[in-house]
């Protein structure tokens, strides 16, 4: 069975904006490229994923994955998360399954990605990985890829499971720690800082980062 991972990465200039109060522009640049080269690392460790696809319109994503052997498919339009997972699909051929995931969950290993693809009922068949809170997406393994249509964004978790439903096909919801890390607010930064200080092997670029960015209140 053939996997592709599809990784929509916006423009780093645009990204982080809700963690403004707190880091200027150029970290918040800096912390972006940190945790998509951490994501695209886990990615290609994972021998499980045959082929990773990074979508974008930001010059040093794509440099990024071409180091670390990804395919780039442009996105010049950004128009959101859920589109740019669609031009990835678009882009496949030859391709069972495909694992859509953003780039801001640097935590990742290898086995947490082997757990979403191993959790997986037989084609065609969905697994939505949860954020956090409950309620969001943060990972959607669909097989095969067009299985159902990609909804992200708030409550995108709901919507995911009614479209599976609708269709007729099996899904499963599962948790996935190093998945539910994802970084938009202070608060997230935060977990994720306590996380990476309590393991080690994984995150080496935005552990680095963080290691030069004083924590709040010091």
């Amino acid at each position: 069975m053939t996997t592709a991972a599809i990784l929509p990465i916006k423009r780093f200039a645009n990204a982080k904006q809700r963690l403004a109060a707190s880091l200027p522009a150029d970290l918040r640049r800096s912390l972006a490229e940190a945790m998509v080269s951490d994501v695209l690392r886990a990615l290609r460790r994972c021998q499980a994923i045959d082929q990773v696809v990074v979508v974008t319109a930001e010059p040093i994503a794509s440099a990024l994955a071409t180091s670390q052997g990804a395919r780039v498919v442009p996105d010049p339009a950004e128009r959101g998360h859920s589109e740019a997972a669609l031009l990835g699909i678009a882009a496949l051929e030859d391709v069972d399954r495909v694992l859509l995931l953003p780039g801001d969950c640097p935590a990742l290993a290898p086995a947490d990605i082997e757990a979403v693809l191993a959790a997986a009922p037989a084609a065609p068949s969905v697994v939505v990985v949860p954020d956090r809170h409950g309620s969001g997406t943060n990972a959607l393994l669909l097989s095969p890829p067009d299985v159902i249509t990609p909804s992200f964004g708030p409550d995108s978790r709901a919507r995911h499971e009614g479209a599976a439903a609708a269709a007729r096909v099996e899904h499963v919801v599962l948790t996935v720690d190093a998945f539910a890390m994802d970084v938009d607010t202070p608060e997230d930064l935060a977990t994720l800082r306590d996380a990476l200080a309590a393991a080690r092997g994984t995150a080496a670029s935005t552990r680095g980062l963080l290691g030069r960015i004083a924590p709040p209140g010091r």
